[in-house]
């Protein structure tokens, strides 16, 4: 309604002198993911909103003596990124504490724990997380015998970038009693030399450590979120959507964002099951909260590991690793009854799964609950109960049989299972670069014919499946140009393309901006606001340094955002 309001008085302005607005933007090569007037030179914003796109001469008609010119000197457009899969309390946290992201060499590793290690008082936990192995020589996890060496009297945790793994010192280990008669928990693997713990835990086996680390203080917490906050908005993301987060975050998101302490638009999910869940379930969606820049209505369920680490429920064994296939991190019979109760409550769920025997549970699931619970026993996922607080928008919700649920990764599909994601309406939500990391190590883990389904972008566009994009940050770096780079190219940032990377995966430059904005905005409900530059929508843009839709590959990478504008108003500026 809002749009259409806004398109009535774009025309009514044009025809009985139009009205001025607070701010134009000109000069623009602008793209704007809306197929009916693609390029545009200008936009003018009234409020947090678009009130008109084309070009130069005819946006004057909305200048007054009190709006603000912004020169765009040529600098390319596009809708405001979002990012559809990041964490945003890690990403923070990555700032806070040891940063181990491009450690190379083993050697590299332990010298950064080392000097960590001086600066740290004796007996306290040393923390820090980034490190990954597959490029080390030889390309072997690192052992509490490492540790030990460099660090005999800290408890050390460090956490693998993927998140799915940590290794841990001897200390570490006996704060948490774990020796060789520890037996492996539901979803974990506590890794073993010749029968003794190495120090390598494996997803759930990694609370039994973590546990005993003191848990750091709600205004620690609140620091790493507006770290983290900080860091997207300069890199040109105006929308993040948070791929999990428990009742004490929420606390610390809305009380951040009711301080306006936050310009960065929020999707967040709660964890579950469990009592984030529970309380989600109950309490219902928080739609549009605090002048449109938070939503919760969706339920994040973490089903398997990370292929990485050899904890991705594959359908046979790892090729690398023939006792293994991974394993999955929930039992399937206590997702049922969730699933079916976030439909009648009109909740949406989005469940990460990265293994071809992952993916094709869920997508059982997903299915087994729409049966169970028809279009007509549910509500529209857009309803729900709102918060109360200020700035909460209603708006018509999507029709009930219109769930978008979500598989976060979907990274390893078979032939029988990648035309489900259409079929069923499930939106897959993937990361590029997890492909051009991933597949320097993929081949050995998968061998070559499950390769032609990993990371398979172009073939879930063609059977009909909608793939929105997103970083994992901090599991990756979570800069939207390696995303797209990643997409479009499917070369590694050297530029290197191995046996097995399937290059016809690549999609199109247009394709991979539709899965930052049009496609991010549907799998969030959000289309009728944000998505694309056009009439009634929300003003959000991310400016960059170089069109990306006409450079070489290569120098997508150098590109940089120049501004980054939400709800009209520029909140990052190079100029």
């Amino acid at each position: 309604m809002r749009a259409v309001a806004a398109i009535l008085l774009f025309v009514s302005g044009i025809t009985a002198g139009a009205e001025t607005v607070e701010t134009i933007f000109i000069n623009g090569n602008i793209y704007t993911v809306n197929d009916k007037q693609p390029f545009a030179q200008a936009i003018a914003v009234k409020g947090d909103r678009i009130i008109f796109v084309g070009a130069n001469a005819d946006a004057e008609q909305f200048r007054g003596d009190k709006t603000r010119i912004v020169d765009l000197a040529g600098k390319t457009v596009t809708p405001g990124f979002t990012d559809s899969h990041c964490h945003i309390f890690g990403i923070g946290e990555r700032e806070m504490t040891l940063n181990l992201e491009g450690t190379n060499t083993r050697e590299d590793f332990l010298a950064k724990v080392k000097e960590r290690v001086v600066q740290t008082e004796r007996n306290k936990w040393l923390t820090g997380r980034g490190w990954i192995e597959t490029f080390w020589k030889p390309p072997q996890f690192p052992t509490r015998a490492d540790l030990d060496k460099i660090a005999p009297d800290n408890p050390v945790f460090l956490t693998r970038a993927d998140g799915h793994a940590a290794v841990v010192n001897s200390a570490a280990l006996k704060l948490a009693n774990i020796d060789d008669h520890t037996p492996d928990p539901f979803g974990g693997q506590i890794l073993k030399t010749n029968g003794d713990p190495n120090g390598m835990l494996l997803d759930n086996a990694m609370d039994l450590v973590a546990k005993n680390i003191p848990k750091p203080t709600e205004a620690e917490t609140e620091q790493a979120f507006l770290k983290g906050i900080d860091r997207e908005i300069k890199l040109g993301w105006c929308e993040i959507q948070n791929a999990g987060s428990e009742l004490s975050d929420q606390k610390i998101i809305r009380r951040a964002y009711a301080a306006r302490k936050v310009k960065l638009r929020m999707i967040n999910a709660a964890y579950g099951p469990g009592e984030a869940a529970n309380a989600l379930l109950k309490n219902g969606a928080t739609l549009n909260a605090f002048d449109h820049r938070f939503t919760q209505r969706t339920i994040k369920v973490i089903f398997d590991g990370a292929l990485g680490s050899r904890g991705a429920a594959l359908l046979a064994p790892y090729s690398d690793k023939a006792d293994t296939s991974g394993f999955l991190t929930q039992k399937p019979e206590e997702l049922r009854p969730m699933f079916e109760e976030a439909l009648r409550r009109g909740i949406q769920v989005e469940t990460h799964a990265i293994g071809d025997r992952a993916n094709r549970l869920i997508l059982d699931l997903y299915e087994q609950a729409f049966k169970a619970v028809p279009p007509d026993k549910r509500p529209a996922p857009g309803g729900g109960a709102s918060s109360g607080e200020p700035g909460v928008a209603e708006r018509r919700p999507p029709r009930a049989d219109d769930v978008r649920w979500r598989v976060e990764h979907a990274q390893i599909l078979t032939e029988r299972d990648l035309p489900r994601f259409a079929k069923l309406g499930v939106i897959a939500s993937m990361q590029p670069s997890h492909a051009i990391s991933d597949l320097f190590f993929a081949p050995s883990r998968l061998g070559m014919e499950r390769l032609a389904g990993a990371y398979a972008w172009n073939s879930l566009i063609k059977s009909g499946a909608i793939i929105c994009g997103g970083s994992d940050a901090p599991v990756e770096r979570g800069e939207p140009m390696i995303e797209f780079y990643a997409a479009v190219t499917r070369k590694s940032i050297k530029g290197e393309s191995g046996v097995g990377w399937h290059p016809e995966q690549a999609v199109s430059r247009e394709q991979a901006l539709r899965m930052f904005t049009s496609n991010a905005a549907y799998a969030a409900f959000e289309e009728n606001d944000k998505g694309s530059i056009e009439v009634g929508k929300l003003a959000d843009f991310t400016v960059l340094s170089a069109d990306i839709m006409k450079i070489p590959g290569p120098e997508i990478l150098k590109t940089r955002c120049e501004m980054t504008v939400i709800g009209g108003e520029i909140v990052y500026d190079t100029r």
